[in-house]
């Protein structure tokens, strides 16, 4: 029975939830608890998860729910409990300590802080016993050499800072070498067998193998585009996609991408359908298209509200085991499927012995051709026994106990799933697709902007913490998504409003880039103006592409010369580590590529785009309408009782044509 309350119970986060009846005295991130720490004197734990978080359940359990532990936490700290998700800004400026002070980083992060919240000591997961002497150890240390606690907190502090050091320079020219030498020694990095980086651990990353594709298709590098492609395959039939249910795991565990880290984020889903898309319209692969319909159906199952917008994830662990719900047993499988499934089960690695942990983790080791060939099947008869047993092992699945869902609403991710469904649609022509990225968009203008500014969350109504500039990022390009696939210049209306308001709120005159919080908000310890590119790019690197779209679709100069002086930061780290710099070398080939930027006016305007937006044309930029509209470019553009495609490049258009092919050819 739950005796103890904390003031975690007035949060909506399911992560800060979790921790409510803990016997541990847990704040959020505020200043009530950043007040009592100065007033009391007290030492600081800033103890950053998420609800997903296998090891955060873990060292909750161990410790967090250990009254021996609360004690001595509640007598010597002051504990705050930080949703890493909710508050990336926290997350980012304690990790970032974490990397100064231990050189790495990850969840759950444990930093322990003076009173002001400048950080001294930070680790990760630690079992209970460690975690007892790092409490009473960091304790004695702070009040026995109170003058060796200030210096460690000077030199951390010291060190964030200089990791946070940008400068905006005067902008050079650009040239194909520079990107190439870039984009070469990224290529070179891949796991031209496996896919994805070499290394143990397989992150998808999904937006920096799209900038790949786009790269590595417009200059004919051939690695390039195998290295990606290869990439979506190993992903596609691997343990990381749930070849049951659909949709992507966080990350593999190992180098073949059969083992994940069984959490699915929205986010990760979000962008593959963006990387798959392209690489159907690319290859009209029918694997891809498989990939696309699967993960948004997953999506729309178990991560929508079923009317407007998205929850975060699911949980890596049920019935308090990682993976639980998604292995199976082969004794599970003969009973379910009967003796007829010989073939299905070799299909997708099925074993008495298991292919982890003694269980067996589905993945599909040889593509269904060179399957039924080398067996001498008939595949389309093995296609629908494959379709027929994996809907029995998904209804017999569906009653195991579910991983947790995380329900709350987190405007960036919503905003990257906006994107991949549009993408999506342009691939596929799925209305659907298009109802549902519209549905999604309006819930963000309706519900999370205010009028003056952006909220990062939502939950039953609730909304309490104003966005970052990722957030802001985010829902622009999601916006002009949404203007490409319907031609309603509304939404790049609400573009250019949310840009207009993330100059105001957010830029930086100095270094001529976008701070991670507004003015308006409490700074941490250190500020923050990231233009690294992760899992999701940086909201610096977004909002320079996002100028660069607007900037041609508005006419708006001021908008291309400040993407053009933004990249002047990131050029230094884009030449030495273009797959951590991805957006940046997207930037960068689009400068020295001017855009096409194609118009299509005419009653028939709809129907042209949607047979348009199915090409694979990687730099070009729609724009059109049934009337003129009020674009530059569309003006003088209508004829009367005929839709004309209008394919314009650095201000200069071809002569109009009529068809899609006749467009084609001229881009070509």
């Amino acid at each position: 029975m739950r005796t103890h309350t904390n003031e975690l119970i007035h949060e909506t986060s399911p992560y800060l939830l979790q921790h409510a009846h803990n016997p541990v005295d847990w704040y959020p991130w505020g200043d009530t608890a950043l007040n009592k720490a100065q007033k009391e004197n007290k030492l600081i734990i800033v103890s950053v998860g998420y609800a997903a978080c296998h090891w955060c359940h873990v060292m909750e359990h161990e410790s967090f729910e250990d009254s021996t532990v609360a004690n001595l936490m509640n007598q010597y700290y002051v504990s705050i409990k930080v949703d890493r998700e909710e508050r990336p800004d926290v997350d980012q400026a304690y990790m970032d300590a974490a990397q100064v002070m231990t050189g790495q980083g990850g969840w759950p992060l444990n930093v322990i802080c003076m009173p002001d919240g400048r950080p001294i000591y930070a680790g990760t997961y630690f079992p209970k016993k460690n975690w007892l002497d790092v409490l009473q150890g960091v304790w004695d240390f702070y009040k026995k050499t109170p003058e060796k606690a200030l210096e460690q907190a000077d030199n951390v502090q010291n060190g964030v800072s200089q990791m946070s050091l940008l400068k905006v320079g005067k902008p050079s020219d650009l040239d194909e070498q520079t990107l190439a030498h870039a984009a070469t020694d990224w290529i070179n990095n891949m796991d031209e067998k496996k896919g994805g980086r070499r290394g143990n651990i397989k992150f998808p990353m999904p937006a920096s193998l799209l900038v790949l594709l786009h790269y590595s298709t417009e200059y004919n590098d051939e690695k390039g585009e195998r290295a990606v492609l290869t990439t979506l395959d190993q992903m596609a039939y691997g343990g990381i996609y749930d070849q049951i249910g659909g949709g992507f795991a966080r990350y593999s565990t190992d180098p073949n991408w059969l083992v994940p880290h069984f959490e699915k984020m929205l986010y990760d889903n979000g962008q593959l359908l963006s990387v798959y898309s392209e690489a159907y319209k690319r290859t009209q692969k029918p694997l891809y298209k498989k990939v696309i319909e699967e993960t948004i159906a997953f999506c729309n199952r178990e991560l929508s509200d079923g009317n407007s917008f998205y929850y975060s994830a699911l949980d890596a662990d049920s019935e308090g085991e990682e993976g639980k719900f998604y292995v199976w047993r082969k004794p599970e499988v003969d009973r379910l499927l009967g003796p007829d499934a010989e073939y299905f089960k070799e299909y997708f690695d099925i074993t008495q012995s298991g292919n982890w942990e003694f269980k067996n983790v589905l993945r599909v080791r040889r593509d269904m051709d060179t399957f039924c060939a080398e067996r001498g099947l008939d595949k389309a008869a093995f296609e629908v026994q494959v379709k027929e047993y994996t809907q029995k092992l998904f209804e017999a699945r569906e009653q195991r106990v579910r991983p947790g869902l995380d329900d709350k609403t987190l405007t960036e991710w919503n905003a990257l799933m906006i994107t991949g469904l549009c993408d999506a649609y342009e691939a596929l022509g799925e209305t659907s697709y298009k109802d549902d990225a519209l549905k999604t968009g309006s819930f963000i203008w309706n519900t999370l902007w205010d009028g003056e500014s952006l909220h990062r969350n939502y939950k039953q109504g609730k909304v309490n913490i104003n966005g970052f500039i990722d957030d802001y990022a985010a829902t622009i390009q999601a916006y002009i998504k949404l203007y490409q696939i319907t031609f309603d210049e509304e939404w790049l209306t609400r573009a250019n409003t949310l840009t207009e308001t993330s100059f105001k709120n957010f830029f930086d005159q100095g270094s001529g880039l976008f701070r991670y919080k507004s003015v308006s908000d409490k700074q941490l310890y250190v500020a923050k103006t990231p233009i690294e590119d992760n899992v999701i790019p940086s909201g610096n690197s977004t909002m320079a592409l996002n100028l660069f779209a607007l900037g041609h679709y508005l006419y708006n100069e001021e908008y291309l010369e400040h993407a053009r002086t933004m990249l002047t930061s990131a050029e230094p780290y884009l030449v030495q580590h273009a797959a951590f710099y991805y957006n940046w070398l997207a930037l960068y080939r689009k400068l020295l590529q001017e855009p096409y930027e194609v118009a299509i006016v005419g009653d028939e305007a709809e129907q042209l785009r949607t047979i348009l937006a199915k090409e694979y044309v990687p730099n070009c930029l729609l724009l059109g309408g049934t009337k003129e509209g009020n674009l530059e470019l569309l003006k003088m553009k209508l004829v009367e009782g005929k839709t004309m495609i209008y394919v314009c490049r650095n201000k200069t258009c071809q002569l109009p044509v009529e068809t899609v092919d006749a467009a084609i050819e001229q881009m070509r």
